[in-house]
Formats: C-alpha cells, sequence, structure tokens
C-alpha cells in the first residue's frame, strides 16, 4: 500500500488485527471477572439504550477513548493505572473496535484489544446483559 494505492477498510482491517489477539466473548468475559481485563464499550448511545449494556464494563464514547484511558493522560479515568493494562474493546460488531484498539496501542497500551463480533457477540454467547 503506497499513498498512490491506499488501502481500503478492509485491508486496513486485516491488517491492523495482524498485530494484536483478537478475543472472542467467552474469554473477554472470563477475563474480566477473573479481573485480568477491562472491558471498554466504545458503542453510541442509541446503541447501548436500545441493546443494553455488559456489566461492570466501562463505558467511554470512542471519540474521547484515548483521552481516558492513556495513563499518563490529563483526563484519563481512574481505572487507567498503567500500560500493562489488559483492555477490551467492545463496539457493536468488532469493526469499530479494532481500529480503536490499534490506537491504544499505539500510545503504548501493548496489551489493548477488541471483542471479535462486538456486542452483538457477546449476546448471540448469551452472556451478562443489563437494560
Amino acid at each position: 500500500m503506497t499513498a498512490e494505492h491506499p488501502p481500503g477498510i478492509d485491508e486496513l482491517l486485516e491488517e491492523v488485527r495482524a498485530r494484536f489477539d483478537r478475543v472472542e466473548a467467552g474469554a473477554a468475559h472470563d477475563e474480566a471477572r477473573a479481573g485480568d481485563a477491562l472491558l471498554v464499550d466504545i458503542r453510541y448511545a442509541a446503541l447501548r439504550e436500545r441493546d443494553g449494556l455488559i456489566p461492570g464494563a466501562l463505558v467511554v464514547e470512542r471519540n474521547e477513548l484515548e483521552w481516558r484511558l492513556v495513563p499518563r493522560g490529563s483526563h484519563r479515568v481512574p481505572e487507567a493505572t498503567g500500560h500493562d493494562l489488559r483492555v477490551v474493546i467492545v463496539c457493536n460488531e468488532g469493526y469499530a473496535s479494532s481500529l480503536a484498539a490499534e490506537s491504544l496501542h499505539r500510545l503504548g497500551l501493548h496489551r489493548a484489544t477488541d471483542l471479535i463480533g462486538g456486542f452483538q457477540a457477546w449476546r448471540a454467547a448469551g452472556l451478562p446483559v443489563t437494560t
């Protein structure tokens, strides 16, 4: 890929996803329950209102994600304790979350990943959801 031939979104997603191990819903649930991962829901409000929430997940709108999770940031959330934090990003279907996880990697959160299939996969797996 070059400036003359930039990648399409499918190629970009493939490239980005090759940089980290994505997780399935069951594994993400187990990691979060064990306290080994922070689930971060980046879906916009209308989707959260329509479909519900993952209990215990931190809700951070996508446009604020980097500011809230970078440990040295002035607007970070208390959960942003260090660059070794295991973060599992959850979007609606697992596309935007891949790009968000890549952005966190670029900022030093080297254990960031995303949920394959997003919230819809979580719900389809029968995992807990609150309305």
